[in-house]
């Protein structure tokens, strides 16, 4: 539960950044007519809805298991970051491109351009902070993995997509700024469009890598590879098993399912036999919290 208690904390990070960003951006986009901060406006709006739908997910994957979800709804929350996914591609992205073609076609200089500067340095001060609090709690799961290695093997898809939408809020920020800063410079609109269709194309990268990596967990993937060789180092240690036949683990959300195939050491009686996979299963969830189904099958075989 602690790596949900992280989730939420690395949530509320970036909605609370995103929302004072998204007001001030949208006043300062409405007030000067610039297409890259509509884009970044618009952008912002939709990581706070984003956000809310992660809060929803975390909230409904911790509905009790019934007879229709004997092993719980802990996968509800990949659902829910795969939706977020898919806004940040359609309302981020693509929306992001229109506006800049429109801008392109139709080019019109800003009004008073050095409000959205301004605007523009304060959000990449505030979403600075939001990702650093992202990436404080995706350390505390990262372990000796880089920040790609995580992001491609990591379970935990609230963490991903924050971190992902922080990410592509910087890139999209520093576009933007940069774009304002050519159109003042040269005082040619056409920076300003251009600036937008980068936002739109860094949004559409960004939110594809986020929706494979959870359409892989969407479908049913294992523990992480660091959590699926601990448990297999725990068993082949452990004095009641003689060998390991198989090992499969499957990630719900911030709970896991275990299914072991194992030759017992001792072939005694049924009942002792009985109360040795009891301890094995007892003391592997309590070194491992995070498993809350066991599927124990002694054999003498694969």
């Amino acid at each position: 539960m602690s790596h949900s208690n992280g989730s939420i904390k690395a949530i509320m990070y970036a909605l609370g950044a995103n929302g004072g960003i998204a007001i001030a951006k949208g006043a300062a986009a409405w007030h000067t007519g610039s297409g890259a901060m509509l884009a970044e406006a618009v952008h912002s709006f939709a990581d706070c809805a984003n956000q809310i739908l992660l809060l929803v997910g975390l909230r409904r994957a911790k509905r009790p298991c019934n007879e229709d979800h004997p092993l719980g709804y802990g996968k509800a929350i990949y659902f829910w970051s795969f939706i977020v996914a898919v806004m940040l591609f359609s309302m981020g992205g693509i929306f992001s491109i229109y506006e800049g073609i429109h801008k392109i076609r139709h080019p019109e200089m800003p009004e008073s351009p050095w409000i959205a500067v301004a605007v523009l340095v304060v959000s990449i001060g505030l979403e600075m902070g939001s990702l650093k609090g992202a990436l404080v709690e995706v350390r505390k799961v990262q372990g000796n993995r880089s920040f790609l290695s995580w992001f491609k093997t990591s379970r935990q898809s609230e963490l991903i997509v924050v971190t992902g939408e922080d990410i592509a809020a910087l890139f999209g920020l520093f576009s933007a700024l940069t774009a304002v800063l050519a159109t003042i410079i040269t005082a040619n609109p056409l920076f300003d469009a251009i600036g937008t269709v980068s936002i739109g194309v860094v949004l559409i990268l960004i939110a594809v890598a986020v929706g494979i990596e959870v359409k892989s967990l969407l479908i049913g993937e294992s523990a992480d590879p660091e959590t699926v060789t601990a448990l297999r180092e725990f068993l082949s240690k452990r004095p009641e098993v003689g060998e390991i036949f198989s090992l499969i683990t499957l990630q719900l959300g911030t709970e896991l399912m275990v299914s072991a195939k194992v030759k017992m050491k001792e072939m005694g009686s049924a009942l002792q036999m009985i109360e040795d996979i009891n301890r094995v299963e007892s003391d592997l969830k309590s070194g491992f919290p995070q498993v809350r189904w066991i599927f124990f099958e002694p054999d003498v075989k694969d």
